[in-house]
């Protein structure tokens, strides 16, 4: 697939924010009221402006970005009909538990209950957007087990990286997200692995002789167009497999800086702001290599011998 700089924008910049947001909202649930109001807005601030960053950044891959309203009556059957409506419901919780958190607004037996929501529907809008791509059949890269929690330990690593960061800028003493941060990129790069590992062990059996079901010597007389159509352009995109292995590598190495830049941000917090711009930077690479290495199967009706 092509990976359209839309999209990647909206999942690094959505994840990271619903990330933030369902850590803050957990560590209100058991520590209370936020002792710093800078903190707790600016946090909230960031968080929801990522979020709504993101979210508008996916309406611009869309052929009407005017009607993506549309997309929300869809959610019976529609996975991204049901992020749509898991995003939009989470705001009015997440501004209820700012208000509370913070302390503009006094409310202190409601900020746990409210923080546990928010947090719940922060990982719950990351689950449907893994699921969109987990769901296509027609993506054999994309249509396995792994990519979900590789979607969930994505935010939850960035967003614990994006909360190290703005203890450290506020002087705040990190508490317990130190520790969930270096697990969380722990157990992501460990299912990026494994995810890598099952798309290339897994056997490439959508070919034209099974499409066709004309046997096992069915080969393309003519091709279709004389020039490259949109299809072509858009799911046809492949990329070469020692950049992937490139990429692959650079992508542990990122995560390994942002694992060592957190360590040392015991020492000194404010390195763990140049963690979180390294996380950043992980997770662009990794998006777009997810994207550019799905094959849609439909290439196989332009010459592709397997998707």
């Amino acid at each position: 697939m092509n990976p359209a700089y839309s999209v990647i924008l909206f999942t690094t910049a959505s994840g990271a924010g619903y990330g933030l947001l369902a850590l803050l909202g957990l560590t209100a649930s058991s520590v209370g009221q936020s002792p710093s109001l800078g903190f707790a807005i600016t946090s909230m601030v960031i968080a929801l402006g990522l979020i709504t960053i993101g979210l508008l950044s996916s309406t611009m891959h869309l052929g009407h970005p005017e009607r993506a309203w549309r997309a929300l009556s869809q959610w019976k059957t529609s996975w991204l009909s049901r992020e749509g409506v898991a995003a939009v419901v989470t705001y009015p919780f997440a501004l209820a538990f700012g208000m509370t958190w913070s302390g503009l607004y006094s409310a202190p037996d409601a900020i746990a209950p409210l923080g546990l929501i928010t947090s719940g529907l922060s990982l719950i809008t990351v689950f449907t957007t893994g699921k969109i791509y987990a769901t296509l059949k027609t993506i054999r890269a994309w249509h396995q087990p792994l990519t979900v929690p590789v979607y969930l330990f994505f935010a939850l690593a960035s967003g614990a990286s994006l909360h190290l960061a703005l203890s450290a800028l506020f002087a705040r003493a990190p508490g317990a997200i130190a520790p969930v941060a270096l697990i969380a990129l722990v157990t992501l790069a460990l299912l990026k692995f494994l995810y890598w590992h099952a798309i290339d062990a897994a056997p490439r059996d959508h070919t034209m002789a099974n499409a066709t079901g004309l046997g096992a010597n069915v080969r393309q007389w003519e091709v279709p167009h004389t020039t490259k159509n949109f299809v072509q352009r858009e799911m046809g995109f492949v990329v070469a497999r020692r950049h992937a292995s490139r990429l692959r590598g650079l992508f542990f190495v990122l995560l390994l800086c942002v694992g060592l830049l957190e360590l040392f941000a015991t020492f000194i917090p404010l390195i763990s702001i140049a963690a979180f711009f390294t996380m950043l930077i992980a997770a662009w690479v990794e998006r777009w290599l997810f994207f550019a290495q799905g094959e849609h199967v439909v290439t196989l009706f332009y010459g592709n011998p397997q998707a």
